[in-house]
């Protein structure tokens, strides 16, 4: 991850091109490993195009997310 974007935005910083959906499935992926959680389950919601996306992570992300918003690590909780 690569930090925050107001309140609740998480960034992800990818190295992979815009091209061909590559830099969005390397972000699904990353979001995915930030999470926990196998890649094949992290949807897409909207954004394909677009460099803001919004993504569905399964389970409950709530305190994942408030640890990667406050820049924590799971084993530094």
């Amino acid at each position: 991850m690569g930090g925050r974007y107001g309140d609740a935005t998480l960034v992800v910083a990818v190295q992979a091109p815009a091209v061909d959906g590559r830099a969005t499935a390397a972000a699904l992926k990353a979001v995915a490993e930030a999470f926990g959680v196998p890649a094949r389950d992290v949807t897409l919601v909207s954004g394909a195009t677009s460099r803001t996306k919004v993504v569905e992570v399964p389970g409950e992300p709530a305190a994942r997310l408030a640890e990667l918003l406050a820049g924590r690590r799971s084993s530094d909780v």
